[in-house]
């Protein structure tokens, strides 16, 4: 049993380490880019800019594919004209590119835009994989099993045309996958993120001690995810009341989980910086 949890517990150091480091940006060297997630980023009153003023490593934005277009929305009811995937986050994330010397932050770091297909997945995904091309400068890119690093890394998730990716010669985007994709030996360049429901496998809402055999569980993620060179991350995490919502945070970043998520920007971010 000592020898299983040896691996765990360096992993948690190195862990550690990288959570309590601050990536400094050339244009500001007292920002940290900090390992959370924008989710459902396009309800923010800024989409995009209230995540990267906060020092967000990710975003997320939930598409519809309809026509020629890809409009961001979290459902169909609620699309607006000229919300497109291009005027809210493609055109804002190329421009600062531009602007700060070939990464969004200015120093190098990739950041990552999780594109949510709502709509039906290999039609949007077509025309994903389309839109993208005219942004090639900025994206990584995977071509052959390589990953070519670049400003921003697409990852998409909800409806993922699995197959048609997997036997795409050249992506400039990667697929999202989940806790039962972890033993599927699908390699990192397809596959970098693995992303699931908290929900479905923890019963804890930060109330209380954090179950020991549901620690177990999450540090097995933890450790499964990191020895494939899979980044972490779980979506519904308990969010009220805050004492319960930092809990969670708390257990997710003492475990080492790589990304996490929350509609509440300045709350993370002040979560993080306090410790």
């Amino acid at each position: 049993m000592i020898r299983k949890l040896r691996p765990v517990i360096i992993y948690f150091f190195f862990a550690g380490l990288l959570f309590s480091s601050c990536l400094p940006t050339k244009n500001n060297p007292d920002t940290c880019i900090l390992p959370a997630h924008s989710h459902n980023d396009y309800e923010q009153a800024k989409p995009l800019f209230e995540a990267l003023d906060h020092n967000f490593r990710s975003v997320e934005a939930d598409v519809h594919l309809i026509g020629d277009s890809l409009f961001v929305a979290h459902g169909s009811k609620e699309i607006k004209p000229g919300r497109t995937l291009c005027s809210l986050y493609l055109d804002p994330l190329k421009k600062l590119v531009e602007q700060n010397n070939g990464s969004v932050y200015g120093n190098g770091e990739e950041v990552i835009l999780l594109i949510d297909l709502k709509s039906e997945g290999l039609p949007t995904y077509k025309l994903l994989d389309s839109v993208l091309q005219d942004y090639k400068s900025i994206l990584t890119s995977y071509k052959e099993g390589e990953k070519i690093q670049g400003a921003v890394n697409v990852i998409v998730s909800g409806n993922r045309p699995y197959e048609y990716m997997k036997n795409q010669t050249l992506r400039y985007a990667a697929y999202d996958g989940r806790i039962e994709d972890l033993d599927k030996n699908i390699p990192s360049t397809l596959m970098p993120m693995v992303s699931d429901d908290w929900r479905l496998f923890f019963s804890w809402k930060g109330q209380g001690e954090f179950p020991s055999h549901e620690k177990e569980l999450l540090d097995l993620f933890v450790m499964r995810a990191s020895e494939k060179g899979y980044l972490l991350r779980f979506w519904s995490t308990p969010n009220t009341p805050p004492e319960q919502r930092n809990a969670v945070w708390n257990e997710l970043k003492n475990a080492g989980v790589d990304i996490i998520g929350t509609d509440e920007i300045s709350d993370l971010q002040e979560f993080f910086m306090s410790r």
